[in-house]
Protein backbone atom coordinates (compact mmCIF):
# COMPACT_ATOMS: atom_id res chain seq x y z
CA UNK A 1 0.00 0.00 0.00
CA UNK A 2 1.26 2.96 -1.19
CA UNK A 3 1.39 5.73 1.99
CA UNK A 4 0.41 9.23 0.46
CA UNK A 5 -1.55 7.38 -2.71
CA UNK A 6 -4.81 8.46 -2.93
CA UNK A 7 -6.96 5.59 -5.10
CA UNK A 8 -9.88 7.90 -7.01
CA UNK A 9 -13.12 5.36 -7.35
CA UNK A 10 -15.22 6.61 -10.45
CA UNK A 11 -18.02 4.64 -11.24
CA UNK A 12 -18.99 5.62 -15.29
CA UNK A 13 -22.88 4.67 -16.80
CA UNK A 14 -23.55 6.66 -19.67
CA UNK A 15 -21.25 9.81 -18.53
CA UNK A 16 -20.11 10.54 -21.87
CA UNK A 17 -20.96 14.27 -21.65
CA UNK A 18 -19.35 15.26 -17.85
CA UNK A 19 -16.86 12.91 -17.95
CA UNK A 20 -13.48 14.69 -18.92
CA UNK A 21 -14.53 17.46 -17.03
CA UNK A 22 -14.62 15.45 -14.26
CA UNK A 23 -11.02 13.65 -14.78
CA UNK A 24 -9.67 17.71 -15.60
CA UNK A 25 -10.79 18.40 -12.14
CA UNK A 26 -8.44 15.45 -10.94
CA UNK A 27 -6.14 16.36 -12.53
CA UNK A 28 -5.77 19.88 -11.64
CA UNK A 29 -5.42 19.26 -8.02
CA UNK A 30 -2.33 20.37 -6.09
CA UNK A 31 -2.00 17.32 -4.56
CA UNK A 32 -0.58 15.36 -7.30
CA UNK A 33 -0.07 12.01 -5.78
CA UNK A 34 -3.21 10.06 -6.76
CA UNK A 35 -4.43 7.15 -9.46
CA UNK A 36 -7.91 7.75 -10.45
CA UNK A 37 -9.47 4.42 -10.93
CA UNK A 38 -12.59 4.56 -13.68
CA UNK A 39 -15.22 1.79 -13.92
CA UNK A 40 -17.42 1.98 -17.32
CA UNK A 41 -20.98 0.16 -16.09
CA UNK A 42 -21.54 -1.17 -19.49
CA UNK A 43 -21.98 2.63 -20.63
CA UNK A 44 -23.87 2.52 -24.54
CA UNK A 45 -22.06 6.28 -25.43
CA UNK A 46 -18.53 7.01 -25.92
CA UNK A 47 -17.72 7.35 -21.69
CA UNK A 48 -14.92 4.83 -22.08
CA UNK A 49 -13.38 6.00 -25.12
CA UNK A 50 -12.85 9.50 -24.20
CA UNK A 51 -11.48 7.42 -20.89
CA UNK A 52 -9.49 5.36 -22.56
CA UNK A 53 -8.18 8.55 -24.90
CA UNK A 54 -7.09 10.17 -21.87
CA UNK A 55 -5.57 7.53 -20.05
CA UNK A 56 -3.30 7.13 -23.05
CA UNK A 57 -1.76 10.01 -21.97
CA UNK A 58 -1.77 10.15 -18.11
CA UNK A 59 -0.86 7.02 -16.58
CA UNK A 60 -2.48 7.80 -13.52
CA UNK A 61 -5.90 7.01 -15.08
CA UNK A 62 -6.89 3.13 -14.97
CA UNK A 63 -9.97 2.34 -17.28
CA UNK A 64 -11.85 -0.82 -15.67
CA UNK A 65 -14.61 -1.98 -18.04
CA UNK A 66 -17.69 -4.03 -16.72
CA UNK A 67 -18.89 -6.43 -19.30
CA UNK A 68 -22.97 -5.42 -18.30
CA UNK A 69 -24.21 -2.88 -16.16
CA UNK A 70 -24.57 -3.82 -12.57
CA UNK A 71 -25.04 -0.56 -10.84
CA UNK A 72 -23.34 2.19 -8.87
CA UNK A 73 -21.78 -0.51 -5.93
CA UNK A 74 -20.60 -3.16 -7.98
CA UNK A 75 -18.43 -0.63 -10.05
CA UNK A 76 -17.06 0.91 -6.76
CA UNK A 77 -16.89 -2.12 -5.11
CA UNK A 78 -14.85 -3.53 -8.19
CA UNK A 79 -12.59 -0.35 -8.15
CA UNK A 80 -11.95 -0.45 -4.20
CA UNK A 81 -10.48 -4.50 -4.88
CA UNK A 82 -7.69 -2.69 -7.35
CA UNK A 83 -7.17 0.36 -5.21
CA UNK A 84 -3.35 0.63 -4.52
CA UNK A 85 -3.71 3.21 -2.31
CA UNK A 86 -3.52 4.55 1.62
CA UNK A 87 -6.62 6.31 0.83
CA UNK A 88 -9.68 6.00 -0.86
CA UNK A 89 -11.87 9.09 -2.49
CA UNK A 90 -14.85 8.84 -4.32
CA UNK A 91 -15.83 10.66 -7.21
CA UNK A 92 -19.23 10.11 -9.82
CA UNK A 93 -18.37 10.78 -13.38
CA UNK A 94 -20.10 13.92 -13.47
CA UNK A 95 -19.35 16.10 -10.43
CA UNK A 96 -15.90 17.55 -9.76
CA UNK A 97 -13.69 18.92 -6.93
CA UNK A 98 -12.02 22.66 -6.71
CA UNK A 99 -8.18 22.30 -7.18
CA UNK A 100 -7.22 22.11 -3.43
CA UNK A 101 -9.83 19.74 -2.32
CA UNK A 102 -7.02 16.54 -2.22
CA UNK A 103 -4.26 18.60 -0.59
CA UNK A 104 -6.80 20.03 2.33
CA UNK A 105 -7.98 16.94 2.67
CA UNK A 106 -5.27 14.74 3.54
CA UNK A 107 -3.74 17.26 5.49
CA UNK A 108 -6.54 17.25 7.28
CA UNK A 109 -6.60 13.48 7.94
CA UNK A 110 -3.21 13.57 9.43
CA UNK A 111 -3.46 16.05 11.62
CA UNK A 112 -6.35 14.82 13.50
CA UNK A 113 -5.82 11.24 12.53
CA UNK A 114 -9.84 10.56 11.85
CA UNK A 115 -10.72 7.43 9.86
CA UNK A 116 -13.42 9.17 7.58
CA UNK A 117 -13.11 12.62 6.13
CA UNK A 118 -15.86 14.83 4.13
CA UNK A 119 -16.36 18.30 3.40
CA UNK A 120 -19.36 21.12 2.21
CA UNK A 121 -20.02 21.25 -1.35
CA UNK A 122 -21.44 23.44 -3.97
CA UNK A 123 -24.65 22.35 -5.97
CA UNK A 124 -24.14 23.03 -9.74
CA UNK A 125 -27.13 23.26 -12.44
CA UNK A 126 -27.31 20.01 -15.12
CA UNK A 127 -25.80 22.15 -17.34
CA UNK A 128 -22.74 23.15 -15.15
CA UNK A 129 -24.05 26.50 -13.91
CA UNK A 130 -23.75 27.73 -10.06
CA UNK A 131 -27.35 26.72 -8.32
CA UNK A 132 -26.06 29.30 -5.48
CA UNK A 133 -26.49 26.61 -2.98
CA UNK A 134 -23.93 25.27 -0.74
CA UNK A 135 -24.85 22.15 0.90
CA UNK A 136 -22.78 22.45 4.81
CA UNK A 137 -21.37 19.86 6.86
CA UNK A 138 -21.10 19.32 10.25
CA UNK A 139 -17.37 19.04 12.38
CA UNK A 140 -17.94 15.94 13.39
CA UNK A 141 -20.51 12.91 13.08
CA UNK A 142 -21.39 9.85 15.43
CA UNK A 143 -22.95 6.71 14.66
CA UNK A 144 -26.27 7.43 15.89
CA UNK A 145 -26.70 11.10 14.48
CA UNK A 146 -25.65 9.46 11.35
CA UNK A 147 -28.50 6.92 11.29
CA UNK A 148 -30.88 9.58 11.81
CA UNK A 149 -29.97 11.98 8.20
CA UNK A 150 -26.86 11.02 5.48
CA UNK A 151 -24.85 14.27 6.18
CA UNK A 152 -21.70 12.83 4.16
CA UNK A 153 -21.84 13.86 0.58
CA UNK A 154 -19.79 10.53 -1.35
CA UNK A 155 -17.75 13.14 -4.20
CA UNK A 156 -16.64 14.33 -1.04
CA UNK A 157 -15.46 11.75 1.11
CA UNK A 158 -12.45 9.90 1.76
CA UNK A 159 -11.23 6.95 3.85
CA UNK A 160 -8.46 5.70 5.44
CA UNK A 161 -7.86 2.18 4.45
CA UNK A 162 -4.99 1.75 7.16
CA UNK A 163 -7.69 2.18 9.50
CA UNK A 164 -10.94 1.44 8.13
CA UNK A 165 -9.69 -1.63 5.77
CA UNK A 166 -10.96 -2.39 2.72
CA UNK A 167 -14.29 -1.90 3.28
CA UNK A 168 -16.90 -2.31 0.31
CA UNK A 169 -20.34 -0.50 -0.07
CA UNK A 170 -23.27 -3.18 0.41
CA UNK A 171 -24.62 -4.24 -3.04
CA UNK A 172 -28.31 -2.11 -3.04
CA UNK A 173 -29.92 -0.35 -5.72
CA UNK A 174 -29.39 3.09 -3.84
CA UNK A 175 -27.81 5.06 -0.81
CA UNK A 176 -25.02 2.45 -1.13
CA UNK A 177 -22.10 4.96 0.03
CA UNK A 178 -24.33 5.98 3.37
CA UNK A 179 -24.09 2.28 3.82
CA UNK A 180 -20.52 2.08 4.21
CA UNK A 181 -20.27 5.77 6.20
CA UNK A 182 -22.85 3.97 9.20
CA UNK A 183 -20.45 0.41 8.60
CA UNK A 184 -17.27 2.81 9.66
CA UNK A 185 -19.18 4.78 12.36
CA UNK A 186 -20.58 1.47 14.03
CA UNK A 187 -17.19 -0.05 13.81
CA UNK A 188 -16.01 2.78 16.63
CA UNK A 189 -13.87 4.72 14.08
CA UNK A 190 -13.95 8.18 13.56
CA UNK A 191 -15.42 10.68 10.83
CA UNK A 192 -14.73 14.62 10.52
CA UNK A 193 -15.67 17.41 8.22
CA UNK A 194 -14.26 20.74 6.69
CA UNK A 195 -17.26 22.92 6.25
CA UNK A 196 -15.32 24.46 3.62
CA UNK A 197 -17.21 23.56 -0.11
CA UNK A 198 -14.38 21.52 -1.91
CA UNK A 199 -16.69 19.81 -4.32
CA UNK A 200 -19.49 20.09 -6.94
CA UNK A 201 -22.44 18.00 -7.27
CA UNK A 202 -24.54 18.15 -10.21
CA UNK A 203 -28.23 18.71 -9.62
CA UNK A 204 -30.53 16.95 -12.35
CA UNK A 205 -34.09 18.75 -12.88
CA UNK A 206 -35.82 15.16 -13.13
CA UNK A 207 -39.09 14.01 -10.65
CA UNK A 208 -37.86 15.13 -7.17
CA UNK A 209 -41.01 14.29 -5.81
CA UNK A 210 -40.40 10.19 -7.13
CA UNK A 211 -36.84 10.31 -5.69
CA UNK A 212 -37.79 11.67 -2.47
CA UNK A 213 -40.43 8.46 -2.24
CA UNK A 214 -37.32 6.44 -3.15
CA UNK A 215 -35.03 7.85 -0.61
CA UNK A 216 -37.85 7.22 2.01
CA UNK A 217 -38.21 3.14 0.78
CA UNK A 218 -33.85 2.54 0.65
CA UNK A 219 -33.49 4.69 4.28
CA UNK A 220 -35.93 2.18 5.86
CA UNK A 221 -34.38 -0.91 3.83
CA UNK A 222 -30.59 0.54 4.70
CA UNK A 223 -31.71 0.53 8.64
CA UNK A 224 -33.27 -3.16 8.81
CA UNK A 225 -31.71 -5.09 6.41
CA UNK A 226 -28.08 -3.60 6.43
CA UNK A 227 -27.91 -1.97 10.04
CA UNK A 228 -29.89 -4.91 11.49
CA UNK A 229 -31.74 -3.12 13.74
CA UNK A 230 -34.92 -3.61 14.86
CA UNK A 231 -38.14 -2.93 13.85
CA UNK A 232 -39.19 -0.63 17.21
CA UNK A 233 -35.29 1.22 16.38
CA UNK A 234 -35.49 1.57 13.05
CA UNK A 235 -38.73 3.05 13.12
CA UNK A 236 -37.83 5.62 15.94
CA UNK A 237 -34.49 6.67 13.51
CA UNK A 238 -36.84 6.41 9.97
CA UNK A 239 -39.33 9.06 11.78
CA UNK A 240 -36.23 11.27 12.93
CA UNK A 241 -35.17 11.22 9.12
CA UNK A 242 -38.55 12.06 8.00
CA UNK A 243 -38.78 14.81 10.30
CA UNK A 244 -36.06 15.98 9.54
CA UNK A 245 -36.28 16.36 6.07
CA UNK A 246 -39.90 17.95 6.41
CA UNK A 247 -38.33 20.07 8.52
CA UNK A 248 -35.44 21.55 5.96
CA UNK A 249 -38.27 21.83 3.24
CA UNK A 250 -40.22 24.35 5.34
CA UNK A 251 -37.36 26.30 6.35
CA UNK A 252 -35.74 26.19 2.62
CA UNK A 253 -39.39 27.33 1.73
CA UNK A 254 -39.64 30.31 3.99
CA UNK A 255 -35.75 31.60 3.23
CA UNK A 256 -36.29 30.82 -0.57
Amino acid sequence: MADQLVSIITPVYNAARFVRETISSVQAQTYTDWEMLLVDDGSSDDSWMIIAEIAAIDKRLRLIRLEKNSGAAVARNTAIKEARGRYIAFLDADDKWVPEKLSRQIAFMQETGCALSYTAYYVMREDGQPSGTIIHCPETISYRQLLMENRIGCLTAIMDVRQCGKLEMPLITKRQDYGLWLTILRNGLSARGINAPLAYYRKYSTSLSGNKWKTIRYNWTLLRDHQGLSAPVAAWYFFLFIANKTVMAVVRKIFR
